[in-house]
């Protein structure tokens, strides 16, 4: 009698990439410190899709996909984005299917996104995000920043200012805040965010200085009542 041979091994699965969220008040410096932060990373950064006009220097479909408006909301219709939302009469938004793709293949990946849309990103996957929140050292460093990039009117840069003073005091929707005063620390200050993210997922909990160093940086939201 014959014996059926076993089944060929299956391949294991890769461990799931995690998926980190960053934000901040427009001219926070989001954008210099993502490209330091992954400069050196194999991970999937998520492109958004725009409706606004490219800024000196922006490429397409590295920077921003940039759309006009039509196209913009067949694609919210048909619920291809994780998330979308309208800042200073602009539409922005995250396409979602290459980031389940991503994940599943067990590469990290990072959205850069509106403090909207990452609320949208937190009520729809709840913990599964590691959402971190950029600060400014100060409000008036941001309008220096801001008047700095001479690309907005005063009118826009009051409104952007005022938009941010509402959003630096949300921070208890996010679980991590980065001051970004001194570039060097605030992109230490991600690595050891997602580091430790890894070895919590992971089930390695660790009392490296990476561990440790994350921790200070986890927002306490007040007990009901306090």
């Amino acid at each position: 009698m014959n014996e059926v041979p076993p089944p060929p091994p299956t391949a294991p699965q890769p461990t799931p990439g995690l998926l980190l969220v960053i934000t901040g008040a427009s001219g926070v410096g989001k954008g210099t410190l993502r490209a330091d932060w992954l400069k050196d990373q194999d991970v999937f950064y998520s492109t958004s899709w725009t409706t606004r006009a490219p800024r000196e220097g922006e490429r397409e479909g590295v920077d921003y996909v940039f759309v006009d408006r039509e196209t913009f909301m067949d694609h919210i219709a048909r619920g291809e984005f994780l998330e979308h939302a309208e800042f200073v009469g602009n539409h922005y938004g995250t396409p979602l299917a290459p980031i389940r793709d991503a994940i599943a293949s067990g590469k990290d990946v990072v959205l850069e996104i509106e403090v909207e849309g990452a609320r949208q990103v937190r009520e729809r996957l709840g913990r599964e995000a590691v959402m971190i929140f950029i600060m400014p050292p100060s409000l008036e460093e941001l309008r220096r920043r801001l008047e700095g990039r001479a690309t907005e009117t005063p009118d826009r840069i009051e409104k952007r200012l005022a938009r941010a003073e509402v959003e630096m005091g949300q921070t208890s929707m996010f679980d991590y805040v980065v001051v970004n005063d001194d570039l060097e620390r605030a992109v230490a200050d991600l690595h050891a965010i997602q580091q430790a993210e890894r070895w919590q997922r992971t089930g390695q909990a660790s009392e490296e200085p990476q561990a440790l160093r994350a921790e200070q940086l986890r927002t306490r939201v007040p007990e009901a009542g306090q």
